[in-house]
């Protein structure tokens, strides 16, 4: 059984064949996987719940639950509507996080000091509401300014709370993931970690203990080798925990194990039955 922590299942890419895809999943083995709401922008952040009720129940299809948030290419967008209706859909049981939420500096669709106001003010949202949070954080290149802003705030802002949360897509070095442990972050991979020129990812998998990271596809986006370049899905999640597992000398079962188990007592949430 595997879990995938990170899928864009409402992406317009999956329109056609959505239910084929999570059939596959299953197939692969995975029964839960983590739908982000963060939409085609804010305006559309409830389409990952709108997804986990569509499928509730039904047979040979993952579990499913969603995330909501203001990525931070769209922080120039956020509006106290949007705000208010990111408040709102942290209220829903199927919603357990907030995010994903955080800062990008390399493509800078948004103002930097715009992206840190948005952040911080979601941070606040997600304490009111005590959801976890989901961070993304991408750097300009050959630089951590990034990670550094992203930590700092953290530290400053959701220390205190006690929530913990997610890095997602992890693409810092291991005092940056160390620092996000002390926080109570678990540090989530992605397919990027099985591409030839990710050793320094690698690099920190392999300090790690097994319980403290999860494995992720954040599909439609960086499908991992031996798929890189195509349309990305949940069921190539096994590629991302395979290569984990190699760099831990352990077997995929293990890894499997491990990270479901991770992200179930993370989200105190109860183990999924079905076979």
């Amino acid at each position: 059984m595997l879990v995938d922590s990170h899928a864009h299942l409402d992406s317009p890419r999956y329109d056609e064949d959505r239910d084929n895809l999570l059939l596959r999943a299953w197939e692969a083995g995975v029964r839960t996987i983590l739908t982000i709401g963060i939409g085609e922008g804010p305006a559309t952040m409830h389409q990952a719940l709108d997804l986990v009720r569509h499928y509730a129940g039904r047979p040979e299809i993952p579990r499913l639950y969603a995330s909501a948030g203001i990525h931070p290419h769209e922080a120039s967008l956020a509006t106290p509507e949007t705000l208010d209706k990111l408040d709102q859909l942290l209220t829903e049981p199927e919603v357990i996080a907030c995010g994903e939420i955080g800062l990008d500096y390399f493509y800078d669709y948004s103002p930097r000091e715009e992206q840190k106001t948005v952040f911080r003010r979601q941070m606040e949202i997600a304490a009111q509401r005590r959801k976890p949070i989901l961070i993304h954080c991408r750097p300009s290149d050959n630089s951590t300014n990034a990670w550094d802003d992203t930590l700092e705030l953290l530290e400053a802002h959701w220390r205190a709370t006690g929530l913990g949360g997610i890095l997602h897509c992890f693409g810092g070095n291991y005092e940056h993931a160390r620092r996000a442990m002390d926080l109570g972050f678990l540090i989530s991979f992605a397919g990027n970690a099985t591409f030839p020129k990710a050793q320094p990812i690698r690099d920190v998998v392999a300090r790690l203990p097994l319980d403290s990271f999860l494995v992720e596809t954040d599909c439609p986006f960086l499908a991992p080798v031996p798929n890189r370049g195509k349309r990305n899905e949940p069921a190539w999640v096994t590629e991302v925990a395979k290569t984990l597992a190699t760099l831990h000398g352990v077997s995929l079962e293990i890894i499997a194990e491990k990270t479901t188990e991770n992200f179930h007592r993370f989200f105190s949430l109860p183990h999924s039955v079905r076979d």
